[in-house]
């Protein structure tokens, strides 16, 4: 089999049952307000959330980028195959902007790309789908802002919890005051696994910039537990499971509190498990704690993180979501499982509400979180996950993280976005580029 067909049957099987949509797809109001749209990183996510951006038919896709020559040709042709247009492809996001000048860009490449590219879209014109988090580190994410507020571009940040229905109602329930007073709240994600053993390093699959994949990040050796898809794992690229998952249940916290940052964070982790994190040149781990414990202490509550990448789900039953700890009884906002109220009260009724998705099979709303962005473009308001919401979330997450990395508690100046008295940290707040890219101006 030719190269070329085997990627295309292969995309098209991951596409699954999107294809049958594509007679719908092209019979679309040719009437309508299309938005020229462009998707950077064609990995599998990325092309999750354009799927459901074309199923509104508000989308003409002029261009596809990645670094992955593999990725781009799936992707363009799974495009051409809905839609019957085929999107221009680039390896180079500078060269997309100023070519084909979209009014939207996607931007869903992994995350120490975030805020380059995001910065770069606005200042050429587009509104940004930007995936979270917002940044690598803190400065980034408030860059990422600035240049939103700047340029009056609508950026909506894909945390989809804040719009899914059982969390919108579960939200409501606690607002209400139906779990009575907040004291604390506990998020957690549980998973399986055991020691890791290094995989040799290679050279990079034919097809694959990975200079330009490293972009501002250190060079480190090409491994195929990076790319595809587990760079969250390695901190060059990503925060590991709590600038992942983190960010999104952290953010229900924020949606739920009216306080915008903690007073005070401290963060403790390791890799017990998974065994010292190994980079040479023959060879790489991940580097990412395989478990971390992060406190987060506001003014009228406190909230603690924890994750572990082994033991499983264990006597708990549920691997994910958060627990708010109320006056009348708990609140457990969950993933897949909806949510419950457990009331305190001996004999009282237990409440529940079902898992509601816009999208059933992946658990996720991203369709209707698309739907709010583009009202959010056509009213020129601010979008229901706007970057600020982002980037408080995102900070939440790089927080723990920073506390990890100098192994001290951290007080945290939310007004001024600087640890207080701590000098060490506040360097973290940033890093050093790799030539020659260069850092965004906050």
């Amino acid at each position: 089999m030719k190269r070329r067909t085997f990627i295309r049957s292969t995309g098209t099987a991951a596409a699954g049952s999107v294809l049958t949509q594509a007679p719908f797809i092209l019979a679309a109001d040719k009437g309508l307000k299309r938005y020229r749209t462009a998707l950077i990183g064609s990995g599998w996510w990325g092309m999750n959330i354009l799927r459901e951006a074309l199923a509104l038919e508000k989308s003409q896709v002029v261009a596809l980028c990645d670094v992955d020559a593999d990725a781009l040709e799936i992707s363009a042709e799974e495009i051409e195959d809905m839609t019957g247009e085929k999107p221009r492809i680039y390896k180079d996001f500078r060269e997309l902007l100023e070519n084909e000048k979209p009014e939207i860009v996607i931007n869903a490449t992994p995350d120490h790309w975030h805020a380059l590219i995001s910065i770069a879209a606005m200042e050429s014109g587009a509104h940004v789908f930007l995936e979270k988090p917002t940044g690598h580190t803190i400065q980034e994410s408030r860059a990422v802002l600035n240049t939103a507020r700047k340029t009056e571009r609508i950026v909506q940040v894909g945390l989809h919890r804040r719009i899914g229905p059982h969390h919108v109602s579960g939200m409501k329930f606690l607002k209400d005051g139906s779990a009575g007073t907040i004291g604390s709240v506990r998020m957690f994600v549980q998973s399986s696994g055991g020691t890791e053993q290094a995989s040799p390093n290679s050279a990079p699959p034919e097809g694959l910039d990975w200079d330009m994949y490293c972009g501002p990040a250190p060079l480190r050796p090409f491994n195929r537990k990076i790319h595809p898809g587990g760079f969250r794992n390695f901190l060059d690229f990503a925060n590991g499971t709590l600038g992942d998952w983190g960010v999104h249940w952290l953010d229900q916290v924020l949606w739920w509190t009216e306080e915008k940052y903690p007073k005070r964070v401290y963060s403790t982790g390791n890799r017990h498990v998974r065994g010292e994190a190994i980079l040479s040149e023959n060879e790489q781990t991940t580097d990412a704690p395989d478990s971390q414990i992060a406190v987060y202490e506001f003014e009228s509550f406190h909230a603690t993180w924890e994750h572990r990448k082994y033991a499983g789900k264990g006597a708990e039953n549920t691997g994910v979501g958060c627990y708010f700890y109320g006056s009348k009884g708990t609140f457990h906002m969950g993933w897949r499982d909806g949510w419950t109220f457990y009331p305190s009260k001996k004999g009282g009724k237990v409440v529940r509400q079902a898992p509601q998705f816009d999208h059933e099979k992946d658990g996720h709303n991203v369709k209707m979180l698309w739907a709010d962005f583009l009202a959010a473009i056509e009213n020129n308001t601010r979008p229901v996950a706007d970057v600020e919401i982002g980037h408080l979330s995102t900070n939440l997450s790089l927080l723990g993280m920073l506390s990890l990395k100098v192994g001290r508690s951290i007080a945290w100046d939310g007004e001024k976005e600087q640890v207080i008295g701590d000098p060490e940290a506040n360097a973290l707040l940033k890093r050093d580029y790799r030539q020659p890219w260069e850092y965004p101006k906050v």
